[in-house]
């Protein structure tokens, strides 16, 4: 083969290759490019011709030169490249060695990654917002469970409602103590949609507003006929009409001694016996209490059994008052305010004099109080700011309503703490009675339920005549 075609035949393979193909002699001077290199290049064939590498590499035509690195180390390299035109090089130097191992050829073998490159760059800035996407929809989800919108910057707050987050799936007792208006239906709720029964019925009892007399027929039900004045259709009662979803017993301490032997029975045979019924019902129920008295105090004092306590006490959650929690104070006011003011068809905001009186008062009622606080200021405010003077409260002696009798009987002798205590709550209902606040007011001044507020004024009236 002569000279001629051996030179077409090596001119035919360069450009047949798929990769860029550039040859250098031993000194890193360009010998043969392919064609289309101002491509990838930035430069044309023509020109790189005869021109060192070494130049080249110095004006960046492509940058690090891989045959300058075959030179330098006089064996095969593989390296990256950056050429004049922004492309992305995958770069392979391969040395030619004469008889004596002296280099005499370097050829350069280089393809393409500038798609590649990007592709890449495109997939890690999409896996990027995948990530953040992921992120924002966990915390999204967070937010959609029931304990997610129980917003909190409490500590305490922030305890109570991870213990009932992690307890609610179980089907564990949960007991709920707090003073009145601290939001115990709200954590019942919140503790049955987050269980496996949250398709069941939710059944709420406030055990101080049940009369006595009527307790047994609405807690177990009664047949058909079963007593005078019975409906001839029977009635269901409330603890069955729990069946596969959860009984909540608010006010649980304020039960009859003699409920409490019928509710452990319950509890213990998970069955009812209506009135008037000879047989016994399954029932199937997760049970929640709550309660904003001392119920060990109860048991002491022989107010409680001690077995239902514990039947009731497994897994305890204290949750604290709001005068306990101000962190939460500015979350609550804009939540609550937000609500009124769409309720109203309003834009209102709180003066700062009448956010800063409402951090001082000691909120007896918690949220429930607040929340009323709130409303009335949104129904009776007729500026755009709501001043300090629209409040119905003082602050000056946040530990005692004004005027109200001081704790000074307890120094009169001949009585015991029982009775001294009587004294003093009645002293208390009856000023707060000649005040005329409603028994609402009363149960959340004194932190008890309205029920009892009610039961205990009818006794001071009947102890009078």
């Amino acid at each position: 083969m002569d000279h001629t075609h051996l030179e077409l035949e090596l001119e035919a393979i360069l450009h047949a290759s798929n990769d860029n193909i550039i040859v250098t002699d031993g000194n890193g001077i360009v010998l043969r490019a392919i064609k289309n290199s101002d491509e990838f290049y930035g430069e044309s064939s023509e020109s790189m011709i005869g021109r060192s590498v070494y130049e080249l590499e110095q004006k960046n035509i492509f940058s690090p030169s891989v045959t300058v690195k075959v030179l330098e180390q006089g064996q095969e390299v593989r390296l990256m490249q950056k050429t004049a035109v922004g492309k992305t090089i995958m770069a392979k130097g391969i040395p030619v060695f004469d008889r004596e191992g002296n280099i005499v050829r370097v050829i350069s073998l280089s393809h393409d990654l500038t798609e590649i490159q990007k592709l890449k760059e495109d997939y890690e800035k999409l896996q990027s917002k995948v990530e953040r996407y992921e992120s924002e929809i966990e915390k999204l989800r967070e937010q959609e469970t029931a304990f997610g919108r129980l917003a909190t910057n409490s500590p305490k707050m922030r305890k109570a409602r991870e213990t009932m987050r992690r307890v609610a799936p179980s089907e564990a007792t949960v007991l709920l103590s707090g003073e009145s208006g601290v939001g115990k239906t709200i954590f019942a709720r919140a503790i049955h949609q987050e269980s496996g029964r949250h398709d069941g019925a939710f059944i709420e009892v406030n055990c101080g507003a049940i009369p006595a007399s009527l307790a047994e027929s609405e807690m177990f039900g009664y047949e058909p006929g079963a007593f005078t004045g019975a409906s001839q259709k029977g009635k269901k009662g409330l603890i069955e009409s729990a069946d596969k979803g959860t009984l909540f017993l608010d006010e649980v301490g304020e039960l009859s001694l003699e409920m409490q032997v019928k509710l452990l029975k319950v509890l213990q045979e998970k069955e009812i016996t209506k009135i008037g019924a000879v047989k016994s019902t399954k029932v199937d129920f997760r049970l929640v209490a709550a309660t904003n008295r001392d119920l060990k105090q109860l048991v002491e004092r022989g107010e409680f059994r001690e077995d239902l306590f514990y039947r009731l006490h497994v897994v305890p959650v204290e949750i604290p008052p709001l005068r306990e929690r101000k962190e939460d104070f500015p979350m609550l006011v804009d939540l609550f305010l937000t609500q009124f003011n769409q309720k109203y068809n309003k834009a209102l905001r709180l003066h700062s004099e009448t956010m800063a009186k409402c951090l001082s008062y000691h909120w007896p009622g918690n949220v429930r109080e607040l929340e009323n606080t709130i409303e009335r200021l949104v129904i009776m405010s007729d500026q755009p700011v709501i001043s300090p003077g629209l409040l119905s409260f003082h602050t000056e002696t946040p530990d005692q309503p004004e005027q109200w009798p001081s704790l000074s009987l307890f120094e009169e002798g001949g009585k015991t703490l029982k009775e001294m205590i009587a004294d003093v709550e009645t002293q208390w209902l009856r000023q707060a009675e000649r005040k005329g606040l409603s028994t609402y007011q009363m149960a959340k001044t004194l932190g008890i339920s309205q029920p009892t507020v009610v039961r205990r004024l009818q006794k001071i009236k009947t102890d009078s005549k």
